[in-house]
């Protein structure tokens, strides 16, 4: 006769137990992750929103400034005076920024990290991300010095994460390595009390993590963002052409009140002679025929299309780094391009209120193309405009 094993009795509520404590725990890190992943996105485009947009919404206030003081000049009426006191208070009540970021460098000797590239990291550096804070989180431990240790770990990930950096992610993932857990051995008395505990822990984090989500989703930029949440970067440069269209048309409207003959609330005419100059010039601009050869271009686009078709010979700077690297720009006059010319205008406009010499090519690399002017591949590939 065959002696049986003993089967080893396992606590029914421990078990369903355990099984909960897994699956909340599941739940749990896949909802914080997504929810870590938004707050990086959100912070990333409102950083690359303020620094490429911020000065297109300032020229638009400007504008809608001026037009509304020219109507008030010309009509001498209270209401038309009252909107354009408005408007102008509006332009004097922003800050200025450039003096608020010099008093925080002062104050903070340490350079400013560069700005993100992109609103959102490549795929490589979100799986990366993904798998280390499943496997590192600090609340995946109940050892209060394991919890330090993991914080702190957990903390140089996420900064390499938010800036998209796919080699230190694997860095530390390589230098990671797990502490032993604290939590009660499998036959211990006290894991079931632990079990519970555990539970109703984690659903409160889930409940936390949920709100945290909600509340990020409902933030301005979060709004923004959701508009386009698989091209953030495409919809900030909509917005930019959306900028400069509404821009221009502020810009034709000031120029023909300030080139009309000014009338008097009793429709004849005054005495004051006409203005025909403008307060704001045109932002430069030349068709892709016309550039010189031996120019010196700026290439704004991101990696993938620059790798589908450049001009030989031409600066790349994606349009979310040239603030951190505008160092790199040659003191000559720029030709700056893109895609269809709408960030190529953005960069232009601000290298021009920072006292560069710089043209945007107009119509981007579709109109380069068009025009018939050579551009090559990376690798050695048939070179397109992507």
């Amino acid at each position: 006769m065959t002696a049986q094993i003993p089967v080893r009795w396992t606590d029914p509520e421990q078990q369903e137990l355990e099984e909960r404590v897994a699956a909340a725990e599941l739940a749990w890190l896949t909802m914080d992750v997504d929810m870590q992943t938004l707050r990086v996105e959100i912070d990333n485009f409102a950083l690359i929103h303020h620094q490429l947009l911020g000065p297109l919404y300032a020229r638009l206030d400007e504008l809608d400034a001026l037009v509304a003081e020219t109507v008030a000049a010309r009509t001498g009426r209270p209401e038309d005076l009252r909107l354009a006191a408005e408007a102008r208070r509006r332009v004097d009540e922003l800050p200025d920024l450039d003096a608020l970021f010099d008093s925080v460098q002062e104050q903070d000797a340490a350079p400013p990290p560069a700005a993100p590239a992109r609103v959102r990291p490549g795929r490589e550096a979100q799986r990366i991300y993904r798998d280390l804070v499943r496997r590192a989180h600090p609340d995946l431990t109940t050892d209060p010095a394991e919890q330090e240790r993991r914080a702190a770990f957990i903390a140089r990930v996420n900064e390499a994460y938010a800036y998209g950096d796919s080699a230190a992610l694997e860095g530390l993932a390589a230098e990671w390595s797990t502490a032993p857990e604290a939590a009660p051995a499998l036959d211990s008395p006290d894991r079931l009390g632990w079990l519970r505990r555990r539970l109703e822990w984690l659903n409160a984090k889930i409940a936390a993590t949920a709100t945290e989500q909600v509340r990020l989703e409902n933030t301005a930029m979060g709004q923004l963002l959701a508009l386009a949440p698989q091209d953030p970067d495409g919809l900030l440069e909509e917005l930019a052409e959306q900028l400069l269209a509404k821009a221009a048309a502020q810009q034709a409207e000031l120029e023909r009140l300030l080139g009309a003959r000014p009338v008097g609330d009793n429709g004849g005419d005054r005495t004051e002679p006409q203005e025909s100059q403008t307060m704001f010039a045109q932002i430069p601009t030349a068709d892709a025929a016309s550039v010189p050869a031996d120019a010196a271009l700026l290439d704004v686009r991101e990696q993938d299309e620059w790798d589908a078709g450049h001009v030989d010979g031409a600066l790349h700077i994606p349009m979310g780094q040239l603030v951190a690297r505008i160092g790199e720009l040659p003191d000559e006059k720029l030709y700056v391009l893109c895609r269809v010319g709408g960030r190529s205008a953005q960069v232009v406009q601000y290298l021009v209120q920072n006292g560069r010499d710089a043209v945007n090519v107009d119509g981007g690399m579709y109109a380069w193309e068009g025009a018939g002017r050579p551009m090559v591949g990376s690798n050695g590939q048939d070179a397109y405009v992507l």
